[in-house]
């Protein structure tokens, strides 16, 4: 049993307006706003998951989808332990973008990072244009973890932590990321030890 805090980098990649940001908006803060700015370079949040095994920080990174701020990704999951790539189920294009990104994080992350997909805006189902078996025939394609969700309800979003959660537990923990480290820039938030990002 391990005592303490277990802290992990994790990273949210996908298309811009897939939703990426009210996904960690709703799993961090437990809110979510009708209208989000869209996110520049990449913003910063944390949230815990206590588990009967153990303790989950998620120092999550929430990056850009805008293809101007693509060449910053890299900079941002590597070394995360998780990247959730998020598509948007009125979207198919944001699919399509959902498997290139899945592809380059498996060339180019960590050898032991999980990959979680979630199809986001399972709210507006009059509007699908993605059924739920394309994204699970991606997912096992690919063998990751997978999920329709809703950051607007917070459907499945709080089941999927927990789940990735107990996965986190069984990998070894990244040193606590210290607050003075972490810096503003003209594109958003960036970390200055580049172990980290």
């Amino acid at each position: 049993m391990r005592s303490g805090v277990n802290h992990y980098k994790v990273v949210f990649l996908g298309e811009a307006g897939s939703g990426k940001s009210s996904i960690v908006v709703r799993f961090a803060r437990d809110e979510f706003f009708a209208f989000q700015e869209p996110t520049i370079g990449a913003a910063f949040l944390t949230q815990t998951v206590s588990l009967d095994n153990g303790i989950v920080k998620m120092e999550i990174w929430d990056t850009a989808g805008q293809e101007r701020y693509r060449s910053l990704a890299p900079m941002y999951y590597r070394g995360a332990k998780v990247a959730f790539i998020v598509y948007d189920v009125t979207n198919k294009d944001s699919l399509d973008k959902a498997k290139g990104w899945i592809e380059e994080v498996r060339i180019r992350g960590e050898s032991d990072v999980i990959i979680v997909l979630f199809g986001n805006k399972m709210d507006l189902n009059d509007s699908r244009r993605v059924d739920k078996t394309e994204g699970q025939a991606l997912a096992d394609k690919y063998d990751l973890l997978f999920s329709e969700v809703s950051a607007k309800t917070g459907e499945n979003i709080t089941d999927m932590m927990i789940k990735t959660s107990v996965e986190l537990l069984k990998l070894k923990p990244d040193a606590p990321l210290n607050a003075d480290s972490i810096r503003f820039t003209n594109d958003g938030l960036s970390h200055k030890n580049n172990k980290c990002c």
